[in-house]
């Protein structure tokens, strides 16, 4: 068999069938008549384990406080069990990923129409661990998940804008899935009717469009996904598409050579009007997820105390303040008795 460093023939007998190109860690298969062209990965050597960090000055304080949220014992060895560190010694780029800072950006953009022409706003929620940058995209999109609300004092109806189980599992999908070594991050975008969640990296290798919505693929990243797998932010390959094409068609997906896009489209206050007709069409709110937090929290403990609302939901006490002052405005709920002895009444 003939090869160089770069090119090898491939041989079938004796007989050259085909010509094998080498580039950076690609390769290409092209047959001798040029009729097809196959290129794919070389995967052992694209594997975030096999690339150095960037940087080797790393730290790894907010990885091992989730591993110890989740009841898993932090020893000595805990950077190799994970896979972090190569065999000389030096951080992989998985560490580089899982670090307290990287250089790693993680937007999330808002635009004010249907498409990208007026930005609004573009939040940063990345240069750190990929596991907080994760944690925080998805409690940005439940901020602003509002709850359209039809109340009267026999009935209470609700409608979210969208389903936040599969926006969750949209947003796992692409932090594990993401083609990191090309250094080009995933995208999350709002825009006024819907939501864009884009990954880089067409399908993987064999696998069809049809095998893609059915949930058969391998892991782009296992040694990341294992990660996720551990902290309970997804749960086995595959399951998380299935749990989105539960509440949404196969049409919210978008694919091509270098990316995938789910869309997820907005419902809204219209998504009422086949609800019973005993709803009073005049009363119709929205609210925020913290509101709809605070609710359930009044619902457990009629008693609960501003500072135990506080607490419960990781904000200021301003904030549960100026929500709790929003919802009595909109006759939602009430106060009865002092702040101190009193307890709160759903409306």
């Amino acid at each position: 068999m003939s090869f160089s460093i770069k090119n090898l023939l491939l041989h079938y007998y004796g007989v050259i069938i085909a010509l094998l190109l080498h580039e950076g860690n690609k390769y290409i298969i092209m047959s001798l008549e040029g009729e097809e062209m196959i290129d794919f990965i070389d995967n052992s050597k694209n594997s975030l384990k096999n690339i150095v960090s960037p940087t080797q000055d790393l730290s790894f304080s907010q990885l091992k406080i989730y591993y110890e949220e989740k009841k898993y014992k932090i020893n000595d060895n805990f950077l190799n069990q994970l896979g972090l560190i190569m065999e000389d010694g030096r951080y992989n780029y998985l560490a580089y990923l899982l670090a307290d800072n990287n250089d790693i950006s993680i937007k999330v953009a808002t635009y004010s129409g249907n498409d990208a022409y007026d930005l609004i706003e573009n939040e940063e929620y990345g240069y750190c661990c990929l596991i907080k940058a994760t944690k925080n995209v998805i409690n940005k999109f439940e901020q602003i998940n509002r709850t359209f609300t039809k109340i009267t004092s026999e009935d209470r109806k609700e409608v979210k804008m969208f389903d936040i189980v599969s926006v969750k599992e949209a947003i796992t999908n692409v932090f594990v899935h993401t083609l990191w070594e090309r250094e080009y991050p995933p995208k999350f975008e709002i825009f006024s009717d819907h939501i864009a969640i884009s990954s880089t990296g067409g399908l993987p290798l064999n696998v069809s469009k049809d095998d893609f919505l059915k949930g058969f693929s391998a892991p782009t990243h296992p040694e990341l996904m294992r990660v996720f797998k551990d902290l309970e932010l997804v749960e086995q390959l595959g399951t998380g598409i299935i749990r989105i094409l539960k509440s949404y068609s196969k049409d919210v997906y978008e694919f091509s050579d270098n990316f995938i896009r789910v869309n997820f489209k907005f419902k809204s206050g219209e998504s009422l009007t086949n609800l019973p007709r005993s709803v009073d069409n005049n009363n119709h709110y929205s609210l925020s997820e913290t509101q709809e937090q605070i609710i359930q929290f009044i619902k457990d403990n009629k008693r609960i105390t501003q500072q135990e609302i506080s607490s419960n939901l990781g904000v200021n006490i301003t904030t549960v303040a100026r929500n709790l002052k929003d919802l009595k405005e909109k006759n939602i709920i009430k106060r009865n008795g002092t702040n101190k002895n009193g307890q709160w009444e759903l409306l």
